[in-house]
């Protein structure tokens, strides 16, 4: 079996993953000569934590497993299973991670409710002010940077793949009399297999919208940065308080209390924000949040939200932040039904659209990936 894919994103990736795992032989197809969009301007989290129950925790949780097994075989990916912490500061945001640990998944995400001086020693860079964390034993990480181009050396290397870089799609040919369905590039080249899947990230318009018409799902944009060395090991992942009103797994009558007493920093509400670190293999930091839904999006990046991750990170540090060495935005592609972990759609006979995974793409990816080389029979 041949399978043309479009897009060499982390999701576009892991089905091409997937599809050569299977024993078939994949073209994979990029515009840019490497992905440039969100699969690299992410925090590279394994991130079970926060997900809702049911599906979208059924699905990070295969994710996680897979992303352990392919790390151990692809040490490039930078795979790491550091879990994470929460920090809470009062009995508001305390009473959030309670009623965390009590949930009925608790123990599949490795929920564990830590004192302070717990906290530390799972992760000594703390030295900041609060009373208690969230641990999630199940978090982890890879390098997002990097992540992409280790697979394709590992791909490359079974000699039953072939990368086609700065080449973008322009037409999509349905299966014809043999069954054979492909894609026809800028160059005037078509690339013919028994299947095409097109992983487009967020671009949504042009050949997209031809195929698919307006699809249930839309773009968000984010700010993030990231540090020089911070000269210690940043042993966990880090979240603050302000992830508990962003995630789902963290709805609960506590959660409505804190938004209650507690309003959020003008600031971080103002660009939606929560607190996510992790360090990288170079012992910087990469930081953010930030989230924008209204179009046209900006095409500059605002200090505000940069200052005010600086302060939360100090405050929990201990510590000044170290100089700040990159400032990014990015756009990501995300299902309007947040519920839906991907929208993934038959958008022709042997092509299909697999897009939208929102802020759940490098997470979910190997199992999104695998879902669907399982649905099409690979």
């Amino acid at each position: 079996m041949k399978v043309i894919v479009v897009g060499a994103g982390v999701v576009g990736t892991m089905h091409a993953w997937h599809a050569v795992e299977r024993g078939h032989e994949v073209v994979h197809i990029e515009r840019e000569a490497e992905a440039r969009g969100a699969s690299l301007r992410n925090f590279g989290q394994i991130w079970v934590s926060g997900r809702a129950g049911g599906e979208e925790l059924d699905t990070a949780l295969r994710a996680r497993e897979l992303w352990e097994g392919i790390g151990a075989r692809v040490p490039g990916l930078g795979f790491r299973a550091i879990g994470s912490l929460t920090p809470v500061r009062n009995a508001l945001e305390r009473a959030v991670a309670e009623a965390a640990v009590a949930r009925p998944d608790a123990a599949a995400r490795g929920y564990k409710l830590l004192t302070a001086e717990e906290a530390r020693a799972v992760n000594p860079a703390l030295r900041g002010d609060f009373e208690a964390a969230l641990w999630c034993e199940r978090d982890a990480a890879v390098e997002p940077r990097l992540a992409q181009l280790a697979l394709r050396e590992a791909l490359l290397a079974t000699g039953r793949y072939t990368f086609l870089p700065n080449r973008e799609v322009r037409d999509v040919l349905a299966a014809n009399g043999n069954g054979h369905s492909g894609v026809r590039d800028d160059r005037g080249e078509t690339h013919t297999g028994d299947a095409v899947v097109l992983c487009t990230g967020a671009w949504l318009s042009g050949l997209v919208r031809e195929i698919a018409g307006e699809i249930p799902v839309r773009r968000v944009r984010l700010q993030m940065m990231q540090t020089a060395p911070l000269g210690e090991p940043l042993t966990t992942s880090v979240a603050d308080a302000d992830s508990f009103r962003y995630y789902p797994a963290y709805a609960s009558g506590a959660l409505d209390a804190l938004a209650a007493g507690q309003p959020q920093d003008p600031t971080a509400a103002a660009h939606r924000m929560q607190l996510l670190m992790v360090q990288r293999l170079d012992g910087g930091l990469t930081i953010g949040d930030t989230h924008e839904y209204e179009h046209p999006f900006a095409f500059d990046t605002l200090e505000d939200p940069y200052e005010h991750l600086t302060r939360v990170v100090e405050s929990f540090l201990g510590r000044p932040l170290p100089k700040i060495r990159r400032r990014w935005a990015g756009v990501y592609a995300q299902c309007v039904d947040t519920t839906r972990v991907v929208h993934r759609q038959r958008v022709g006979d042997g092509v299909w659209l697999v897009t939208g995974p929102g802020g759940r793409g490098m997470t979910c990816s190997p199992a999104i990936a695998e879902t669907t080389a399982n649905e099409l029979g690979w």
